[in-house]
């Protein structure tokens, strides 16, 4: 229960309507949560968590699949094994160059205040947006997170409705990354014992959202207080996540949270709802 006269929506819209996200909060000086973003502090001591990196993350390297019949049978057995008992795993060798992945880690997040503000929006229906929590004025406690999301296919903003300082490498990275879902996406039909060309059949292959999670630190007492990200699953079918160095991403398995290190040149790929639901149908 709020303590009275505490007014949580003026304290909401006052964060909104900076437009400046929790990267501003930061930059300002702040050495306390405000109390919109401190998450219920039994629920966040009750998730088990390993506090380390579990042995046995599947790791699957991708390199001669389309040119070596064994190594595809390999790969596809792998990906079996890794979708049933893990629901993710690590990919190596995957074709998008490390430059192109090291280029969209940076960018939008670190430029000037004032340039954001012009894309800070909660209107839904735009191709390119950023913002601080999608659900702020819903969700019981905000994330200390700010996102920038871009819709890029089947029909991608354009150009000048993208910042100019990351257009150029969306664009590039989405390319890399569409090819990379196709290959995945017949890797997947094939471990469910279906034509290599199936989920791309049924327009599995048409969309592509991109979301760049940026998460600033603050002094660790308080940051006990919050979480950069709530558990969650995804939707869709799955989601290729780009970690950077600073860690943090964890995965439930066997009812525990397992921290999963960041690897160079890797990618996390996470089977998401629909998925999960066509595995279970198959099967």
């Amino acid at each position: 229960m709020e303590k009275q006269g505490y007014d949580r929506q003026s304290e909401l819209k006052a964060f909104d309507d900076t437009k400046a996200g929790v990267k501003g909060l930061v930059d300002s000086g702040v050495t306390k949560i405000p109390r919109i973003f401190v998450h219920n502090q039994a629920q966040i001591s009750q998730i088990p968590s390993s506090r380390h990196s579990k042995s046995g993350f599947p790791s699957i390297d991708l390199k001669n699949i389309d040119i070596d019949e064994s190594s595809r049978g390999r790969v596809v057995k792998e990906v079996r094994d890794a979708c049933e008992n893990w629901g993710f795993f690590r990919v190596v060798n995957h074709g998008v160059p490390e430059s192109v992945m090291d280029e969209m880690i940076d960018g939008f997040h670190e430029q000037d205040t004032e340039l954001k503000k012009l894309f800070y929006s909660r209107d839904f229906t735009k191709k390119f947006l950023y913002n601080s929590n999608f659900d702020l004025y819903k969700a019981p406690a905000a994330n200390w997170r700010d996102t920038i999301f871009c819709n890029m296919a089947p029909e991608p903003p354009q150009p000048e409705e993208m910042p100019e300082v990351c257009r150029d490498i969306m664009f590039d990275y989405s390319e890399h990354i569409m090819k990379m879902g196709i290959t995945l996406l017949e890797l997947f039909s094939e471990a469910l014992g279906l034509d290599r060309n199936h989920l791309k059949g049924i327009a599995c292959a048409e969309d592509l959202g991109l979301d760049r999670n940026h998460l600033k630190d603050i002094a660790c007492a308080e940051g006990l207080f919050t979480l950069a990200t709530s558990n969650h699953s995804d939707s869709g079918f799955f989601t290729i996540l780009l970690q950077d160095n600073i860690g943090g991403l964890q995965v439930i398995h066997d009812n525990e949270w397992i921290d999963i290190p960041h690897v160079p040149g890797s990618l996390i790929v996470n089977i998401a709802d629909l998925l999960q639901v066509k595995g279970c149908y198959m099967s």
